[in-house]
């Protein structure tokens, strides 16, 4: 057997209602992921007037890419550096002073490698409070980063993360216990 895309078959898969869609896209495209509105305030009343659930003193970079906003919810003081990509087929929690550097990727669908048919997959994703996704850092479909998990740069989460931990590498594997000083 062989893969078959001829037979690919999401129509299962609905992320909400298509005009509500394609004015996300257009909201999306010029002032998320663009340079032209640096100002973290105007994004989160446009999440929030799209669905998203977002906290106080929220900051949102320029050149953020975020897929359907009404799967989204962000905790208070949570970080969103440049071109980070929430990649939202389904519920991504991201909680309160979190920090997701530079062009970090969390990824809510992939395709089932092991039929023919190559079938769209989600799971959700959590971010407990205080994690951090270093620059360039990958989370996969259904992983659960526990509180105060760091990401380092580069590295993909697969799996879930322990709290109070730092992961590195590809896949990420626990290197240390993560310590906050006050």
């Amino acid at each position: 057997m062989q893969v078959r895309l001829d037979t690919y078959d999401n129509r299962w898969f609905n992320p909400g209602n298509p005009v509500k869609r394609i004015l996300w896209y257009y909201t999306n495209a010029i002032f998320f992921h663009s340079y032209l509105f640096p100002i973290s305030g105007i994004k989160v009343a446009l999440l929030k007037l799209f669905g998203a659930k977002v906290g106080k003193g929220v900051v949102i970079k320029p050149n953020v890419n975020i897929k359907y906003p009404w799967f989204l919810s962000i905790g208070d003081y949570t970080w969103m550096g440049e071109k980070v990509w929430i990649d939202n087929l389904c519920e991504v929690r991201i909680g309160s002073h979190c920090c997701l550097s530079q062009e970090s990727y969390l990824l809510t669908g992939n395709h089932n490698y092991k039929k023919s048919t190559f079938d769209l997959i989600t799971q959700s994703i959590i971010l407990e409070d205080g994690v951090w996704i270093g620059a360039k850092a990958v989370v996969a479909p259904g992983v659960v980063c526990h509180q105060n998990a760091l990401l380092t740069v580069c590295s993909v989460a697969s799996q879930s993360l322990d709290a109070n931990s730092i992961y590195s590498g590809n896949p990420a594997v626990k290197i240390r216990e993560r310590i906050i000083k006050s």
